[in-house]
């Protein structure tokens, strides 16, 4: 019995045959790539668990299939591959809409952790005990993953954007941890882990929600020790 279907989206055959056989070795059933138009094919049609992207490949980038994947699919798992170090192609494809980035060279084993932590639902978190809330005038629905902004806009979170939210709006009372947030929402351990990931995605998130990168009123920075969601608004 398979425990999931990935779809590797890589133009190294190479690269790409070492990750398939990783993969089936782990048990996952996978399915193939070789470049974007082809991955994004595949990805709407045989809506696999999670994907795995590379950056660079002809007919279109992985930013241009992540980009197509989040209107499509916005809730589909997404790790981007790529050789790219620089830190302005993390953040791109974080702000993107991109669970994780891993950069190449990489080790099997971390990729496969990594597979394992965005798929995995930490028993650890917990379950927001309502459908939605109103904070700072935007409407946050969990059930449909969305937020509608001051102006009537809605706005369509991943599921791991709605997963932060909702984590943070089941523990609205108190700031939030970085490492915190990694042990229960990513489902990492922080011990000795070096990451900007969840500060990328609040970032992201901030953008999404159009609240102030300087002054937010939605998503808040408690100095030392974390984030807090905004206090809910009175019949929200």
């Amino acid at each position: 019995m398979t425990i999931g279907t990935v779809l590797v989206v890589e133009d190294d055959s190479a690269i790409r045959r070492g990750i398939v056989d990783s993969l089936r070795f782990a048990g996952y059933a996978v399915l193939e790539a070789a470049d974007g138009v082809a991955g994004l094919a595949t990805a709407l049609a045989a809506a696999p668990d999670l994907v795995l992207l590379d950056v660079l490949m002809p007919k279109r980038d992985g930013f241009e299939v992540l980009s197509e994947l989040r209107r499509s699919r916005p809730n589909l798992p997404v790790i981007m591959l790529t050789a790219r170090g620089a830190e302005e192609d993390r953040v791109r494809g974080l702000r993107g809409g991109a669970d994780d980035y891993v950069v190449k060279p990489f080790n099997t084993g971390e990729l496969l952790a990594r597979v394992e932590a965005v798929l995995r639902r930490s028993p650890a978190r917990p379950e927001a005990a309502f459908a939605e809330i109103m904070v700072a005038g935007r409407k946050i629905d969990f059930a449909r993953r969305e937020v509608t902004l001051q102006d009537g806009r809605v706005v369509q979170l991943t599921e791991r954007e709605a997963e932060v939210l909702s984590f943070l709006a089941s523990n609205r009372t108190r700031a939030i941890s970085r490492d915190e947030l990694l042990r229960c929402v990513w489902g990492l351990d922080p011990r000795g882990v070096r990451t900007r990931t969840v500060d990328m995605l609040i970032a992201r998130l901030r953008d999404r929600l159009d609240d102030d990168k300087d002054e937010p009123k939605v998503i808040q920075t408690v100095r030392a020790k974390g984030y807090m969601l905004a206090h809910p608004e009175a019949g929200g």
